[in-house]
C-alpha cells in the first residue's frame, strides 16, 4: 500500500507536469493548425531562464519573469517566423519549427554549455510535506501539484468564462465571421501561440530543478509530450488532460515493476523451453520496458482510434 500510494502520487504529479506542457501545445494546434516541434524548447528555456533569474533575485520572482520571457520568445516566434511561412502550408511550418529546436538548442550550448546546470529546489520547500507510513513525501512534489492544478483551473476558466477565451474559441472555428466583427484575428495567433509557450516555460521553470536541468531536456521530454497529444485527440484538451494522467502512470509505475513474461509464465506453472528463441525476449523486464510503453500505446491508440481519445480534428 505505501509503494502504490507513492507511485500514485509521483505519477499524479508527473501526469499533471505532461498536462501544462501539452495544454499549450494542443491550443496551439487546435486554433493554428500548427504542429509545433519546437515546443519542448520552450521548456527548456523556462527551465534555463528560471535558473539564471534565481541567481539574482530568487525562484519566487522567477516563476512569474521566466514564463513571461519565453511568451515573449513564443510571441516574436509567432509574429516574425511561423507568420511568415504560413502562405507556404503545413510543410513549411513543421520545418520552421523543426529548425527553431535546433537553433535553440544551440544557443543554449552556447550561453549555458552542455553540462547541467545546477538548478535547484528552493530551500524553503526543501522539506517533507507528509508521511505515507515510513516514507516521507517532499513539499516540492506538493507544490509542483498545486501549481499545475491552479493552471488547469485558470485555463479553463479563461477559455470559458472570459471575453478573450470566447473570441479564442470562434476564432477557431469561424476566423472569417469574428474578424468581420472587428476583431484582429492574427494577433489573437500570436496571443494563443505566446500563451502555449508560457505554459512551457511554466512547465519548465517547476519541473527543471525537480528533475534535471540540461541541454538533452527538450529531447527527452518532448517525444512523450507528443505521445500525449496524440494519444489524447490532437486539438482536445480534455483529451490531452487524460492522456496525461494515463502516460504519468504508465512511465511511473513501470520502472517499479521488475516482472516479466518469464516470471508471469512461471507462476501460473507454464513451463518455457530454455532452448526457445524467444528466452532473450520473455526474460525482459516491465522496468527495462518502460521506456517504450508510451510509444506502444500510441501505436494501439493510432491503429484502433486514429483520432485519439477525444480527437477533434487529423491535422
Amino acid at each position: 500500500m505505501e509503494f502504490f500510494l507513492v507511485t500514485l502520487l509521483n505519477s499524479l504529479s508527473y501526469g499533471l507536469l505532461l498536462f501544462m506542457l501539452s495544454s499549450g501545445l494542443t491550443l496551439i494546434f487546435s486554433m493554428m493548425g500548427v504542429l509545433n516541434f519546437a515546443h519542448a524548447s520552450f521548456y527548456m528555456l523556462g527551465a534555463y531562464f528560471a535558473y539564471q533569474t534565481s541567481r539574482y533575485v530568487g525562484f519566487w520572482p522567477a516563476l512569474v519573469i521566466a514564463p513571461l520571457a519565453v511568451a515573449a520568445l513564443g510571441a516574436l516566434t509567432e509574429r516574425y517566423g511561423l507568420r511568415t511561412v504560413h502562405k507556404y502550408g503545413h510543410v513549411a511550418e513543421l520545418l520552421f519549427t523543426f529548425g527553431l529546436a535546433y537553433t535553440i538548442e544551440e544557443v543554449v550550448h552556447l550561453i549555458w554549455g552542455r553540462a547541467p546546470v545546477p538548478y535547484r529546489i528552493p530551500e524553503i520547500l526543501e522539506f517533507s510535506a507528509f508521511s505515507i507510513y515510513s516514507t516521507q513525501y517532499p513539499a516540492y512534489r506538493v507544490f509542483m501539484m498545486l501549481v499545475s492544478v491552479a493552471m488547469l483551473v485558470g485555463l479553463y476558466l479563461v477559455l470559458t468564462r472570459s471575453r478573450i477565451g470566447m473570441i479564442i474559441q470562434a476564432s477557431l472555428t469561424h476566423p472569417d465571421m469574428v474578424q468581420a466583427l472587428g476583431h484582429n484575428v492574427p494577433r489573437v495567433f500570436m496571443l494563443v501561440f505566446a500563451g502555449g509557450a508560457a505554459l512551457a516555460g511554466l512547465a519548465g521553470v517547476i519541473g527543471g530543478n525537480a528533475f534535471v536541468t540540461d541541454p538533452g531536456m527538450a529531447v527527452s521530454v518532448g517525444t512523450i509530450v507528443f505521445v500525449v497529444v496524440v494519444f489524447g485527440g490532437m486539438g482536445s484538451l480534455a483529451g490531452a488532460f487524460i492522456a496525461s494522467l494515463i502516460i504519468g502512470a504508465v512511465q511511473t509505475f513501470s520502472v517499479a515493476f521488475d516482472y516479466s513474461l518469464l516470471t508471469l509464465f512461471g507462476s501460473i506453472g507454464i513451463k518455457v523451453n530454455p532452448d526457445s528463441g524467444w528466452m532473450e525476449l520473455w526474460k525482459v523486464t516491465i522496468a527495462q520496458a518502460a521506456p517504450v510503453l508510451p510509444y506502444l500505446l500510441m501505436v494501439a491508440m493510432l491503429i484502433v482510434r486514429p483520432k485519439g481519445l477525444m480527437g477533434t480534428r487529423e491535422g
